[in-house]
């Protein structure tokens, strides 16, 4: 066999489970809509406080309490996302896996998850929210943990042990060895945390003195962080700690406080997420291949609605940050020109959940300018559109609905052997 002969092998088998990875994380991506409109209808509030108060926009008890209920139905499913997608990559990701690769997958999160908080490798003040969402690694540790699960399982889910142990053999080994991996794993990810939290509260610092130039490229890199789940530092620095005014600090919480000036670093957010991720959505849909059209439209348009509504973008932007990662990047810069656009025009808007149609219109009477995103987030629209096409169809990339066939079969055929 020549050479180039195995390259190509080689690059084609990449290929291959670049792609099965690709469909594996729809598998979560899937339930994430609803629970961005439970989440965030659960948490509708009359008097502009965001989530800190379970008030219904509807006046009286009752409806708090609906509100109450329907926003823990949502939290539910966000507070366990890392879970949700460790186990669908699992299953997703290793050829003809199983339930115990789901198995699997989960008490290998659920190790990490201890390792990161337990185990003092990552100090108390730096992630106060210690749920199964917020990481400090979020989504990102249960890909990781998803990926080698799968690759544990499609090792050892065969493994013959000495016949005193033989109980312990064949599938049931895979979480025994998961679990020591990602004990591995996150001692590792413990140890490096604290450095790129310094790091990022340190660019935090550094772009927080320009409203223009600053809020620019603190939209580029806090798109460019989302895959790695470390966005959440830069956001706790500009939202929480930027700015004072009367005593309060923070670019949202000066917002609410009635700040005029404040806004600089959620105002850019509403464009994107209410108007171009949407038309990201439909040119992902219009590239899909004909036949697979019906699917990826349910999905895309779930996820569209998901952005305008509630702001919460992470359904569509996991359908090509990682399988597309040259989206990714038309996506971060595009965001810090909407951030650096929105603020060189005086707009200043903000959110408490996130910046969607809800939040836009809930506290419009404490922003400046608010009419102004409606026309800056059509233009974006229309530059996401074209552009997320033409993207797509040039470099041919791989989003939801364009995997090759011989990928979709294989996946599609039953395991014949015990």
């Amino acid at each position: 066999m020549s050479s180039n002969t195995a390259s190509a092998k080689g690059s084609s088998r990449g290929f291959a489970g670049l792609q099965r990875f690709a469909r594996s994380l729809m598998l979560p991506i899937a339930a994430m809509p609803a629970a961005a409109l439970l989440t965030r209808l659960g948490y509708i509030d009359a008097d502009g406080q965001g989530r800190g108060e379970l008030i219904a926009a509807i006046p009286g008890d009752v409806f708090d309490d609906i509100a109450k209920v329907v926003g823990v139905a949502g939290d539910a499913l966000f507070g366990f996302l890392p879970l949700l997608f460790a186990i669908g990559i699992a299953i997703g990701f290793a050829r003809k896996a199983d339930g115990s690769a789901a198995l699997a997958a989960a008490v290998g999160y659920v190790v990490l998850h201890n390792v990161l908080f337990q185990s003092g490798l990552i100090e108390e003040s730096l992630v106060e929210d210690k749920t199964f969402n917020t990481g400090p690694y979020g989504v990102l540790g249960g890909i990781i943990t998803g990926l080698i699960t799968a690759v544990l399982w499609q090792r050892f889910h065969r493994i013959k042990l000495p016949a005193y142990l033989a109980f312990f053999g064949g599938r049931r080994f895979v979480p025994i060895v998961t679990a020591v991996a990602m004990l591995l794993v996150g001692t590792v990810l413990g140890l490096v945390f604290t450095w790129f939290d310094k790091g990022l509260t340190a660019l935090g610092e550094a772009i927080s003195g320009s409203t223009v130039f600053g809020a620019g490229v603190y939209g580029l890199t806090n798109r460019l962080l989302l895959p790695l789940g470390l966005h959440h530092i830069l956001n706790s620095f500009v939202w929480f700690v930027f700015g004072e005014a009367d005593g309060v600090k923070g670019d949202l919480s000066r917002f609410f406080a009635g700040d005029p000036s404040a806004g600089t670093f959620m105002s850019g957010f509403f464009p994107i997420f209410m108007f171009a991720l949407p038309a990201a959505a439909l040119a992902i849909y219009h590239t899909a291949r004909p036949e697979r059209k019906k699917m990826v439209g349910g999905l895309m348009f779930g996820a569209a609605l998901a952005s305008f509504l509630t702001g919460v973008t992470e359904p569509l932007e996991f359908a090509f940050v990682f399988i597309a990662w040259p989206l990714l990047l038309i996506h971060a810069l595009f965001t810090g020109i909407s951030m650096a656009v929105t603020n060189a025009l005086g707009v200043h808007h903000g959110f408490g959940f996130s910046a969607g149609g809800i939040d836009y219109v809930l506290n419009w009477g404490l922003a400046t300018k608010p009419w102004l995103i409606i026309p800056i987030g059509l233009v974006f629209a229309v530059l996401y559109y074209f552009t997320f096409r033409w993207a797509i169809t040039k470099w041919n990339l791989r989003t939801p609905g364009r995997e090759d066939e011989e990928v979709l079969s294989e996946e599609d055929t039953p395991d014949s052997k015990p």
